[in-house]
């Protein structure tokens, strides 16, 4: 289990030339001209954790196996995109699928690559696709929630989804994102996620600068994270595809220290994607594969034994359970064993971030 990051913004701001570096792939045509990318580019990758080499190091795994992170790049968004214009339906449509999304801002100067609104304002290109989603959202609320009242009046559940679409219905009708809405209780988190808006979703900003300013950011993205409530990461997409080129990681790495950096874009877009979902790593290893797992933070051991295989959480038992800490301290499962580090945990023992497990199931 991984997460989908859709990378949204306006025609050429660089999102198929950072999706291209992402997967070390030319997959995504990258043109200077408003919607090349038509239907969404979808690739994998895989996380980068160097606790996985280090427990497949310690078990003598004969195969690693990252979990894997999917970007999907979706086509350019204009102004309008909520009543059709451009490839405005599609592009609504790509957006509903995904976990969180990207808003990648042009926050650089080229007079060679066109704007598609005549400007260099990333500031007012984020409010555009954030007002195009937002008009979505009212459009879809306000088809809904007539229906869904007048099926109310003798229905608890179909009154519980009503009051919370009225709640948010109010916060979009003000031009804000759902996400501004505080879900009172699960419940209501649970029927604010069934409403499948595209402001409830996660959203971290990407400003994409040029070369020289990879490693301080310019006045562009200082404008930026000075203004938005979300995270911010400063990425050169054409510094990423030099780097997506480059055959091995001691080149990558004496490339990026000669920039001033010290890890990738897609290094730094992992880690603030993982923080905004709240997800966690765990880990099953043994001598054919060290392989990592994603999941929410919260879930309890028989949901990760799920990720595996659904036959693993119907028919759980118990987990045996190393910390990733203990499991390197002890060269491995018999030394934590040895040391009592080793642990069984039920179904009510909830998962925690760099977990060394070994499910006991009966199906």
């Amino acid at each position: 289990m991984g997460f989908n990051c859709g990378i949204v913004g306006l025609p050429n701001v660089g999102k198929s030339t950072l999706f291209n570096a992402l997967l070390s792939t030319q997959a995504a045509e990258a043109a200077n001209y408003p919607f090349c990318t038509i239907e969404p580019n979808v690739g994998r990758v895989s996380v980068p954790d160097i606790r996985i080499t280090t427990l497949a190091g310690i078990a003598s795994s004969a195969q690693i196996i990252p979990t894997q992170l999917e970007f999907v790049d979706i086509a350019g968004l204009v102004r309008g995109a909520s009543k059709g214009e451009g490839l405005g339906n599609q592009f609504l449509a790509h957006i509903r699928e995904v976990d969180a999304i990207i808003y990648m801002l042009r926050c650089f100067e080229d007079d060679d690559i066109t704007h598609v609104e005549g400007r260099i304002d990333p500031l007012a290109d984020a409010e555009i696709i954030e007002t195009e989603l937002v008009l979505a959202d009212l459009e879809s609320l306000e088809k809904r929630l007539p229906a869904l009242q007048k099926k109310s009046r003798g229905d608890k559940d179909a009154a519980a989804q009503a009051e919370v679409m009225e709640k948010v219905l109010n916060i979009v009708s003000e031009g804000r994102p759902a996400r501004m809405f505080s879900p009172a209780g699960d419940d209501e988190a649970k029927i604010l996620r069934s409403l499948q808006l595209l402001t409830a979703k996660p959203v971290f900003y990407v400003c994409n600068v040029e070369e020289a300013s990879a490693s301080t950011g310019n006045r562009f993205s200082a404008k930026v994270i000075e203004t938005v409530k979300a995270p911010v990461v400063i990425i050169s997409a054409r510094i990423e595809s030099e780097v997506a080129q480059l055959s091995t990681d001691a080149e990558k790495a004496e490339f990026l220290e000669a920039l001033g950096l010290k890890e990738t874009g897609l290094a730094r877009l992992i880690r603030v994607g993982f923080s905004l979902l709240d997800l966690i790593t765990f880990f099953t290893v043994g001598p054919k594969e060290a392989r990592a797992w994603t999941l929410p933070r919260g879930k309890l051991a028989p949901q990760a034994a799920g990720v595996i295989h659904t036959d693993f959480e119907k028919g759980f038992i118990r987990a045996e359970t190393i910390a990733y800490a203990d499991y390197v301290a002890c060269k491995g499962e018999q030394g934590a064993k040895e040391a009592g580090k080793l642990r069984l945990e039920g179904k009510d023992y909830v998962v925690q971030d760099g977990d060394v497990l070994h499910f006991r199931f009966n199906v």
